[in-house]
């Protein structure tokens, strides 16, 4: 794997993934980049905080916006594991973020089925990196869950 790809960073947002898995949570993960260093890294909270809004991608930007010290992730990237919902694209487009990249298709609630014009109009959308890992983790724990 080419280090600073985007195969690498989905597999950091991997990790982040797997920890929110061994938490009981759903095993959703992110790294926000910028100028090929990850300056954030996130899982799902929502059980733990008791929050439906503290999904991955939530607790990434504001990692994130602390990190640089402002509220626009311009000249940033998100990695995440799966499309991310309507709610957190909607922070997504206030960030002003540069890049989205996820791995698994929210067939359900994902925004590119909802609208994908929710975005900031700068913002690029790459989809399927490591998409079968990335659903594998999120299938596995819903077996869990069923049994």
């Amino acid at each position: 794997m080419e280090l600073y790809s985007d195969e690498y960073f989905m597999s950091e947002a991997l990790k982040e993934a797997r920890k929110a898995f061994d938490a009981d949570e759903v095993p959703v993960g992110a790294v926000i980049v910028a100028e090929n260093k990850i300056i954030a890294r996130a899982h799902n909270y929502t059980e733990r905080l008791n929050d439906v809004t503290a999904h991955a991608e939530m607790q990434a930007i504001t990692s994130a916006a602390n990190a640089i010290g402002g509220k626009y992730l311009n000249d940033c990237t998100l990695y995440v594991t799966l499309e991310p919902c309507l709610m957190c694209a909607g922070a997504l487009h206030w960030t002003h973020i540069t890049k989205i990249v996820y791995g698994a298709t929210d067939e359900k609630k994902g925004f590119t089925k909802i609208n994908q014009l929710v975005l900031h109009p700068k913002t690029s959308v790459v989809k399927g990196i490591l998409e079968n890992e990335c659903s594998t983790i999120l299938k596995d724990f819903f077996i869990t869950k069923r049994k």
